[in-house]
């Protein structure tokens, strides 16, 4: 993470803006530079520095507040090894990936989850918790300083779903994400993250990739959210509350999940049929900031639609084992339809069966527990799982998830990526997710708008089925879910992705209706 070191000790006495937070009607509850916050995180770091063993794992259980970018920059000062756990896990999920922490870092939203958890659940004997205050810190006198890098240190164990409830562990080299992030950087327009609004979690790896270290090497600064803001992921509901916060942020940069690209499609539909300016209705300026996307498929449609508003969307692909991105669109060389060509130090090629392999200098370091869904590296080529063609000019197009594919009772196969993002088009539906192994017919899961009535919903998916897709790829049999039920955090990733063991579960056991 050699460039982000370089950053710090360029912008970390400066003070440039780094970190804003939304107060929710329109303004800026705070605003913090890179002096506070490098300062209070050399003083939280000298604390952590006598727990923490040269092994030694910290847990960091925070919301998207200035406190994680403190604790982040301090565990990487303090060369200890980082464990984001999302807020939004379940006791036995956080458990599982602290089980071995000597520390756990808090602010005030991760103190409260805990609680709710129980720490005696959660965390291992003998683990200490250390609550960081911003305010309380806001008086370190010393500057910021990074001792000399080791390129193998592990320095992030990062969360990423297994065949159990219990998230696989993914060991991140210090040198691995230095070279992802140096690609990336290398590959985005100038400045591009120069003002970030951060929507998704922190505890994802690609979110602290862009929302703080991109932004770092921009001497950028990160807007986030007003603390009792849902965080898209977390929440059916927390799409269509966010797009009010895209214009007072006045964002030049953010990574938006499929959910929130199709409801930007709306909102411009919307903006156009109002006769405004639609860049301005929906981000407050004069063009669309640069806005990434992955974590499953957008239908071209939406985006060749946002195109003729004159709004690009990026998709991208990538997976926690290769430190997170493989490949992206970009402004210089993009094809809808594909997730882009690979990143600069990134190699890919096609297996017999179209699976795609990939070789890198950012590959993970291992697992922390072995699982049946776990990626194999041979001979230094990461066999991903996911099925790919890759066209003449070498971009890349995700075919399905090759555990994924669907064998019907009557023997025909179905990719249910592909089905997925036929009925994400329609308006009211936030997520949908369908299973049919040794089925008749496909059973499908629709997360759906509060406000639409179900009958109707019922309605139109069905009016929809029989119109864009053949009798196979067809959903007979319908599950709706309100996006505000609570059992969309449990069968849902919080970058959108079906977590497809626990849906079966359910549909086949007929919950929920």
């Amino acid at each position: 993470m050699r460039a982000v070191e370089s950053a710090l000790e360029r912008y970390a006495e400066t003070d440039r803006t780094l970190v804003r937070v939304l107060d929710g009607a329109g303004g800026f509850a705070a605003e913090y530079t890179y002096r506070q916050i490098t300062r209070a995180a050399r003083a939280l770091s000298e604390e952590l520095a006598p727990l923490v063993t040269a092994a030694g794992r910290t847990g960091v259980l925070c919301g998207n507040t200035a406190e994680f970018v403190v604790a982040d920059l301090a565990l990487l000062a303090a060369r200890a090894t980082e464990v984001p756990v999302p807020l939004a896990f379940t006791r036995e999920q956080a458990a599982s990936l602290l089980e071995e922490a000597e520390v756990c870092v808090v602010d005030s939203l991760g103190a409260a989850r805990l609680a709710e958890w129980g720490r005696e659940g959660v965390l291992p004997p003998g683990c200490r918790v250390v609550e960081v205050s911003l305010d309380a810190l806001g008086a370190a006198a010393e500057p910021y300083a990074v001792p000399a890098a080791d390129e193998n240190w592990i320095c992030k164990i990062i969360h990423t779903s297994g065949t159990t409830s219990r998230p696989k562990g993914v060991r991140i080299r210090s040198g691995g994400i230095g070279a992802l992030i140096d690609s990336l950087h290398a590959a985005m327009p100038a400045d591009a993250f120069a003002r970030y609004l951060s929507v998704v979690p922190f505890s994802l790896l690609i979110e602290q990739v862009t929302g703080l270290y991109l932004v770092l090497l921009d001497g950028g600064c990160v807007t986030l959210l007003p603390p009792d803001a849902p965080l898209v992921g977390t929440s059916g509901s927390a799409v269509e509350a966010t797009l009010p916060h895209l214009v007072t942020a006045r964002t030049s940069a953010v990574v938006a999940t499929p959910a929130l690209v199709t409801a930007l499609a709306e909102a411009a539909r919307r903006a156009k049929e109002a006769g405004g300016d639609v860049n301005q209705a929906l981000f407050g300026t004069d063009r669309a900031p640069l806005i990434c996307c992955g974590g499953a498929p957008v239908h071209p449609d939406t985006l060749r639609e946002l195109d003729g508003f004159g709004i690009p969307v990026y998709e991208g692909y990538g997976l926690s084992e290769n430190s997170s991105v493989v490949s992206w669109n970009t402004p210089g060389a993009r094809r809808i339809g594909t997730v882009g060509r690979p990143l600069r130090h990134v190699s890919v090629r096609l297996s017999e069966e179209g699976e795609v392999l990939v070789s890198s200098p950012s590959l993970f370091d291992g697992y922390t527990r072995p699982d049946p869904s776990a990626c194999a590296v041979v001979d230094g080529w990461l066999h991903t799982g996911d099925l790919a063609t890759i066209d003449e000019d070498g971009y890349l197009r995700i075919t399905g998830r090759k555990k994924n594919v669907i064998i019907t009772a009557a023997g025909r196969n179905v990719a249910p990526e592909w089905v997925e993002a036929q009925y994400a088009r329609l308006p009211f539906v936030r997520a949908a997710a369908v299973v049919g192994n040794d089925l008749p017919a496909l059973n499908g899961l629709f997360v759906i708008d509060p406000a639409i009535d179900r009958q109707e919903a019922e309605r139109e998916i069905a009016a929809f089925g029989a119109e864009h897709l053949s009798q196979v790829e067809r959903v007979e049999v319908v599950h709706l879910l309100s996006a505000d039920d609570e059992a969309y955090r449990r069968l849902f990733t919080v970058t959108g992705r079906p977590v497809r063991t626990a849906i079966a579960e359910s549909l086949l056991s007929h919950q929920p209706r």
